[in-house]
C-alpha cells in the first residue's frame, strides 16, 4: 500500500506541476503511464502519429500557458515526435515529451528500439534529462515543466527507461517537489525606457508590431491601453491577430508592405525579426528605421538590427512601464498626419482588390470567394487553425480575429502538418473550459494530407471541429480532372505529372464520412454556405467540408514592395 510504481510517479508529478493534457501514443513501454496519467486525473487523448500529438501538446501550452505532455514510445515513436518539439521551440510554446526507453540493463546490447534519446532531445530542447532513479523522478518532471515556461518558453524531455514504469519504489523514500510558481516577471531598466520615449516622440512614422509572444504573454489589456492612449498604428504578425480586434480602428493589416517599408519608428512587441518581417532589413524595411524592441530573451536584442532601445523583461509589464511614461509626457502621436492619411489609403485601395476578387461568381470558386462567405458565417470568437500556403497567406487576411490566442498557424517554423494536432488541442481545452467556441480549421488540400487520419481522433473523441479543406488539387497548385486524364495517356505519371500535383477532386469529405463525421462535397457558393451553416449548428460531431476551387487559383498580383518609389505600395 505504501509503494508507488514509476508510471505513477510520472503521472502524479505532472499533475502536480499543473499539467492537465497528454497526447500521444501508447505501447512498450509506456502503456501503463498513460492509464496512470488518466487515473491522476490528466486527460488522455491518443493519437495517429507522434508528430500531431506534439503539435497538440505544444498548442496546449500556448493556449493555456501549462504546457502539454506528449507520450510517446521509444525509438521510431521518439523520432517522430522531434518534429513537435523543435516547432514548439521555434514557436517558444511550452511542452513537456515524455518518453520510454530501452531497458537500463540491455543499454548498447541492441536492445529493442534502443536509440540514444536524450542526446538526440538536447538538439530540439531547452533540457534533456532521464531521472537517475524512482525517487529523482518528482525532481525532474518539475525541472522539465520549470524550463519549459520560464524565460523563453520551449520544449522539454524526459527519458523513461522501461524498466523503470512498473518498478515499485516506497513512497516515504520519494522526496514530495511542490508545483513550481508562474515565471517571475521582470521589468525593462527604466534608462532604456527613457530612450524609447526619446525615439517615439521624435518620430514621424511610428508603428507598433504585436508578436505572438504578447498573445502568449497575455498582454492584451496593457496593449490596448497603450495603443488607444498613444494613437499608434499597429500591425498583427500571424498569430499576433487578435491580442487587439482585426477591426479596431488602429490596426493596418490591409495595409502591411506599406506600414513596413515606410515606418520610421517601429515598437517590437513580442515579434522577432526573422523571416516572418524580412529580417527588418532592406528593401522590405527602411533602411534608416529605429525599432525599440520588447522581448523576453537577451540573446534576442539586436538580432539583424540594432535596436534603439532594448526592453528586457515580461512583455506586460514593459507595456505598462511605456503606458505610465506617455501618460506622465502626456504624449500622443496624432490622428490627423501624413502617415495615417498613406496608411488608410493603401487599406482602401487593398480591400477594393480583395473584394473585387471575392464577388467573382465564376466557377470552380477562388480563394477570395471562399473565404469572403466564409467570413459571413464564422462566430466572432471561434478559433482559427490554419495551414497551408495560398490558403493560409490570403485566409489570414480575409478572416479576422477579435479575441487574443484564437488564431493557431505554421508559424515561426513554417510547418506543415500542424492544423489538425493544434485543432483537437483548441477542441479539448474549450470542452474543459465548458466554453461554446468553435474551432474551425482551415486547411490547404497539400497540407491536410499530412495529418488526415487524425481525422479519426476528433471523430473517436466526438470533438466537434469543423474543418475546411480549400482543395486546388495540389501544392501551391494543381491541374483540373481533364488535364489529369490527358497526362496519364501521356504515360508513367511520375514523369509527367508536374511535383506540385495532387490527385485531381481528391474526396477528403468521405474520409470524414468514414470514421463517422459530417462530410460535404462543396462546388459552389451556395453549397459552401449551407454546409457550413449546418456544421455550426449541430455542434455534436466533427464535420469537414472539401472546398474545390479552381486549380489556377493564387492570390492577388503583389506590387514589388522594393521599388520605393512605386505609389502603388
Amino acid at each position: 500500500m505504501n509503494d508507488v510504481t514509476g508510471a505513477q510517479l510520472i503521472a502524479e508529478s505532472l499533475k502536480t506541476q499543473g499539467v492537465e493534457y497528454m497526447f500521444g501514443i501508447v505501447g512498450v513501454p509506456v502503456i501503463e503511464v498513460a492509464m496512470a496519467a488518466q487515473a491522476a486525473g490528466i486527460k488522455y487523448v491518443g493519437m495517429r502519429n507522434e508528430q500531431a500529438a506534439c503539435y497538440a501538446a505544444s498548442a496546449v501550452g500556448y493556449l493555456t500557458g501549462r504546457p502539454g505532455a506528449c507520450l510517446v514510445v521509444s525509438g521510431p515513436g521518439l523520432i517522430h515526435a522531434l518534429g513537435g518539439m523543435a516547432n514548439a521551440n521555434m514557436n517558444c510554446w511550452p511542452v513537456v515529451v515524455i518518453g520510454g526507453s530501452s531497458d537500463r540493463n540491455q543499454e548498447t546490447a541492441g536492445a529493442f528500439q534502443e536509440f540514444p534519446q536524450v542526446e538526440a532531445c538536447r538538439l530540439y530542447s531547452k533540457f534533456s534529462a532521464r531521472p537517475s532513479s524512482l525517487e529523482a523522478i518528482p525532481a525532474v518532471i518539475e525541472k522539465a515543466v520549470r524550463s519549459s515556461i520560464y524565460g523563453r518558453p520551449g520544449a522539454c524531455y524526459v527519458d523513461i527507461a522501461g524498466d523503470m514504469v512498473n518498478a515499485n519504489v516506497g513512497r516515504s523514500s520519494v522526496r514530495v517537489v511542490s508545483c513550481c510558481p508562474p515565471p517571475p516577471v521582470s521589468l525593462a531598466d527604466q534608462n532604456e525606457i527613457s530612450k524609447a520615449m526619446t525615439t517615439l516622440k521624435a518620430s514621424k512614422r511610428p508603428l507598433a508590431i504585436i508578436g505572438k509572444g504578447a498573445a502568449y504573454g497575455r498582454a492584451e489589456a496593457a496593449l490596448k491601453s497603450f495603443v488607444e492612449f498613444s494613437g499608434l498604428p499597429f500591425l498583427p504578425t500571424p498569430m499576433g491577430k487578435g491580442v487587439l480586434p482585426d477591426d479596431h480602428v488602429n490596426c493596418v493589416a490591409a495595409a502591411r508592405s506599406r506600414a513596413l517599408l515606410q515606418a520610421d519608428v517601429i515598437l517590437l512587441f513580442g515579434a522577432r525579426l526573422n523571416w516572418m518581417l524580412h529580417f527588418g532589413l532592406p528593401p522590405r524595411f527602411d533602411p534608416e528605421v529605429k525599432v525599440i524592441q520588447v522581448d523576453i530573451c537577451a540573446e534576442e536584442m539586436g538580432n539583424n538590427v540594432r535596436p534603439a532601445a532594448a526592453l528586457l523583461g515580461d512583455v506586460t509589464a514593459v507595456v505598462l512601464q511605456l503606458l505610465e511614461s506617455i501618460q506622465k509626457a502626456g504624449w500622443k502621436y496624432p490622428s490627423d498626419t501624413d502617415w495615417w492619411s498613406t496608411l488608410k489609403e493603401k487599406m482602401a485601395a487593398n480591400t477594393k482588390i480583395s473584394q473585387a476578387l471575392a464577388l467573382q461568381t465564376t466557377l470552380p470558386m477562388n480563394y477570395y470567394t471562399v473565404f469572403h462567405h466564409m467570413s459571413k458565417l464564422l462566430p466572432h470568437d471561434c478559433i482559427i487553425v490554419s495551414e497551408g500556403a495560398n490558403t493560409m497567406d490570403i485566409g489570414r487576411t480575409m478572416l479576422n480575429n477579435y479575441f487574443p490566442r484564437h488564431r493557431l498557424d505554421a508559424g515561426t517554423f513554417g510547418t506543415m502538418g500542424v492544423g489538425l494536432g493544434f485543432a483537437i488541442a483548441a477542441a479539448e481545452v474549450e470542452r474543459s473550459k465548458g466554453g461554446g467556441r468553435r474551432v474551425v480549421c482551415v486547411e490547404g488540400d497539400s497540407a491536410f494530407g499530412f495529418s488526415g487520419m487524425e481525422v479519426e481522433t476528433m471523430c473517436r473523441y466526438n470533438l466537434p471541429v469543423v474543418i475546411i479543406v480549400v482543395n486546388n488539387n495540389g501544392i501551391y497548385s494543381g491541374v483540373d480532372p481533364e488535364t489529369w486524364k490527358e497526362l496519364a495517356k501521356l504515360g508513367d505519371l511520375s514523369t509527367v505529372a508536374p511535383p506540385v500535383t495532387l490527385l485531381p477532386e481528391a474526396r477528403y469529405d468521405e474520409v470524414m464520412t468514414a470514421f463517422g463525421g459530417r462530410g460535404f462535397l462543396v462546388r459552389t457558393v451556395e453549397e459552401l454556405r449551407s454546409a457550413l451553416e449546418q456544421s455550426l449548428s449541430d455542434w455534436t460531431r466533427p464535420s469537414l467540408l472539401n472546398v474545390l476551387i479552381s486549380p489556377s487559383s493564387d492570390r492577388k498580383q503583389q506590387v514589388p514592395t522594393w521599388r520605393w518609389n512605386e505609389t502603388l505600395i
